[in-house]
């Protein structure tokens, strides 16, 4: 198979960031960020102490310190009120606290009891990525666009802890990039948001040792260095040569440029489903009705989960050792119907009614999986949209994958090149309407394009029609547009815009000019001159 494989859910066996309290020690890069890469990350302080009182069922409000070579690695609030801090020997921490007791560190119940954050976290939002037991990490804008704003999602995410686990001492931080929403939860308010693109200017005063790396700590500050910003001012060059690959990584972070991009956890192996036919059927409906069962197990794994699928992949071997495979999507949730549906059309669209080889094999992987409860019809039902999907899917499962078609904006210069219309529940193609199209028209765009340019006249006050120059201009003030047998007056005009494309290719290089004009009746039209013709190639209504 060509599928990659997953990772368990279980903090034991995930990414970790091992230096406290920064992150700089490790983790996963994926090249720079992206611009838009919101985090947000939540933070429980001195989870170890929260993590006992939790298995243990003991009260937390009481002064407790956790201690790993005779220093303090976490304690409760109240042992900080007395003077107890972090990195503290225990016998300075006894001495300011009298009442302190020691509690055993013990790194399996930390990961053990986070899990039940983790979980109440998932309910709502997939894919955190746990950073270190009593941290975690999540992608923002997502749910931040569900709920309103980055601070109401913090606020809803540490309020469902609240709420289930009755865990009152979380903390929120949203920045671009973990380190630095990692270090606006370390800020001390409930929630801290860093707006976009403001990391380096946040991280700036904040001093060095928020790193995490002991040697740079110590030796930084001797030469002068004692917050990020002065850090990140300094030439990369001159600190890769100094301090090498790492110093250069601890610089980039200080610098508010966090290449890391959050790792979320994945849907664990078991939720995958396969199914080997014995013998290899021939035949698409033989196929369907054997696979059901699986895919009703694959459903009903899913739902235990607390999780919908909205990205399925199907695999298919043949008896001649083929390979189809194809990646759907849903507007709403996979259910079984569905599946088997993508199980037909897929098998269809590869082979036709009657396969070329007998199927030997199938597989089902969840891509991207969502909270069950975003998907759960609601009281009085969930309106207009799940109505519509619901109709419109039953008549595709009749009709086939491409008897709905739902329009789409793609990319392109001409308009009616930006018009697609894609089988209802597939994703747009690849092109942005977003990205850089030489000669592209500008928003707003025409509210009506003609499926077929009009013929149309762009006339001189004295009936000559309006030409484009060498140059790109005018050849002539435009008063009067004729379309049909109709006379417009035109008040105003804009252009001409040229575009020239594919102009290495004899047979498909074209040429154009497009202008604006409004006529008396204030409607604005787009005019395209093709060689010595005018078209109406839309109107703005």
């Amino acid at each position: 198979m060509n599928a990659s494989g997953s990772l368990p859910i279980s903090a034991q066996t995930l990414p970790n960031i091992e230096a406290v309290p920064g992150i700089a020690g490790a983790g996963p890069y994926s090249g720079r960020a992206r611009a838009g890469d919101r985090c947000l990350v939540l933070w429980f302080p001195g989870w170890p102490v929260t993590a006992w009182a939790l298995s243990e069922g003991a009260d937390v409000h009481q002064p407790l310190a956790v201690m790993v070579a005779n220093r303090v690695v976490a304690c409760s609030p109240e042992a900080s009120a007395e003077g107890v801090v972090t990195g503290q020997r225990r016998r300075e921490a006894q001495s300011r606290c009298p009442t302190l007791r020691v509690l055993p560190a013990d790194e399996a119940r930390d990961n053990r009891e986070f899990a039940a954050v983790l979980d109440c976290v998932e309910q709502l939002v997939p894919g955190v990525q746990v950073i270190r037991p009593g941290v975690c990490a999540l992608r923002s804008r997502g749910f931040a666009s569900y709920v309103g704003s980055e601070a109401e999602a913090a606020e809803v995410l540490l309020e469902s802890v609240v709420t289930v686990l009755g865990i009152t001492t979380g903390r929120a931080g949203i920045a671009d990039g973990v380190f630095a929403a990692l270090q606006a939860a370390y800020a001390g308010d409930p929630v801290r948001v860093v707006p976009c693109g403001e990391s380096a200017a946040f991280l700036a005063p904040l001093p060095v040792s928020r790193l995490g790396d002991e040697t740079l700590t110590t030796l930084l500050p001797r030469l002068g260095v004692h917050t990020l910003g002065e850090f990140a001012a300094l030439g990369s060059a001159a600190v890769r040569d100094r301090f090498g690959q790492h110093g250069l990584r601890l610089h980039t972070l200080a610098s508010g440029a966090d290449p890391r991009m959050v790792q979320p956890r994945v849907p664990p192996p078991e939720l995958v489903r396969q199914i080997a036919f014995e013998p290899p059927l021939s035949r698409i409906d033989q196929v369907a009705f054997t696979a059901r069962s699986t895919v009703e197990q694959f459903i009903a794994a899913l739902s235990a989960a607390g999780l919908a699928c909205t990205e399925l992949r199907i695999e298919f071997t043949g008896d001649l050792d083929e390979f189809v495979a194809r990646t759907w999507g849903t507007p709403g949730m996979f259910d079984a119907p569905a599946v088997v549906d993508r199980i037909r059309w897929q098998l269809q669209a590869a082979a036709g009614d009657q396969l070329g080889s007998a199927v030997t094999g199938m597989r089902l992987e969840p891509v991207v999986v969502d909270a069950l409860a975003n998907h759960v019809p609601g009281l009085f039902g969930t309106g207009t949209d799940e109505r519509v999907h619901h109709v419109l899917s039953r008549v595709q499962g009749m009709l086939g994958h491409d008897g709905v078609l739902t329009p789409r904006i793609g990319g392109g210069r001409w308009l009616a090149e930006r018009q697609e219309l894609v089988p209802w529940g597939d994703r747009p193609s690849p092109a942005s309407p977003s990205a850089p199209w030489p000669g592209s028209l500008p928003d707003p765009l025409p509210t009506t394009v003609f499926a077929e340019p009009r013929p149309v006249h762009l006339l001189t006050a004295d009936g000559r029609g309006v030409a484009v120059d060498d140059r790109g201009m005018l050849h002539g003030v435009p008063t009067q547009l004729r379309d049909g047998e109709e006379r417009r007056t035109v008040i105003g005009w804009a252009g001409p815009w040229a575009i020239d494309e594919r102009s290495w290719d004899p047979v498909r290089h074209r040429r154009a000019s497009r202008c604006q004009v409004v006529d008396g009746t204030g409607t604005a039209w787009l005019l395209v001159l093709q060689g010595v013709h005018w078209w109406a190639e839309g109107r703005y209504d």
